[in-house]
């Protein structure tokens, strides 16, 4: 009876040893993440990515240590290399960031840390999939709005210039664009020319001063100067709505470029040095 007696307090005892590993283990991972934040403040991305790997097999539960692992491993990715080893790297991170999703699929930043991965690789169409992602969730981003845009003008211009051998003259290229590729051109490139626009304009709708996205605007009516050829009065409408988006651009910037070296109370420096 007594050994009998005994096995509930050897339970008790045993459930409070797990515990208190438990509780242990998670004191541990909390140190381990903040050693990684701390590693990859100082730009120290493979001692981060390690100490987050053992904050996440410490507390598998910790939510934040698999995104910080996600965001470390990213930062080892090369833009615009696609070498094995950048592409095995750049998947890993995706990976994990989807894991991240998995457990929450409204994470903005996930999704974000995706898309900027297959940008980076070179994989544009799925770059652009996963910003349109984050905006059906945040409608108002401009920054995935916009990076739609850049992406749309960056594939119609990579397809001019296969076509044009790598000339653009940047006002509907006339003379390159003849009847038989001008057909070409409008296939491949209308549908990206209307939602490049289409991106942009949200992109400064949701930020009325978004200069680079003004720019790209500026840019992408180039783009649709080619796509009108063979009508002379819409590639001029095309090129005249350029050159005023670059205008506005160049304005808005020297803008926020004022209110960003603005003193407190909006106080603001001219050419001589004088207050005004």
């Amino acid at each position: 009876m007594n050994r009998i007696a005994r096995l509930p307090v050897l339970a008790a005892v045993l459930v409070a040893m797990m515990v208190s590993l438990t509780g242990c283990d998670r004191l541990k991972a909390r140190d381990q993440l903040n050693k990684g934040v701390e590693a990859f403040k100082a730009g120290h991305y493979e001692e981060a990515i390690t100490h987050f790997q053992n904050a996440e097999r410490l507390d598998p539960k910790l939510p934040t240590a698999k995104a910080f692992l996600a965001t470390a491993l990213a930062q080892n990715v090369v833009p615009g290399l696609t070498t094995p080893d950048n592409l095995k790297t750049a998947q890993q991170a995706i990976d994990t960031f989807q894991e991240v999703l998995t457990a929450d699929p409204t994470d903005v930043n996930s999704l974000k840390g995706v898309a900027s991965l297959y940008f980076n690789i070179k994989k544009l169409d799925e770059a652009k999939d996963w910003q349109k992602k984050v905006l059906a969730i945040d409608p108002k981003d401009p920054e995935a709005a916009y990076t739609v845009g850049v992406i749309d003008w960056t594939q119609a211009h990579e397809n001019l210039l296969k076509m044009t051998g790598n000339n653009d003259d940047g006002a509907g290229n006339v003379k390159l664009l003849t009847k038989n590729n001008c057909a070409d051109i409008q296939k491949q490139n209308a549908p990206l020319v209307e939602e490049g626009l289409k991106y942009l304009n949200l992109a400064i709708e949701n930020r009325p001063s978004y200069d680079d996205a003004m720019s790209y605007l500026n840019l992408t009516y180039r783009r649709k100067a080619d796509v009108d050829c063979g009508n002379a009065a819409a590639v001029k409408a095309d090129v005249d709505a350029a050159v005023d988006w670059n205008h506005k651009a160049m304005g808005t910037r020297k803008e926020n470029e004022a209110k960003k070296n603005a003193g407190p109370g909006g106080i603001t420096m001219d050419a001589n040095g004088n207050m005004k």
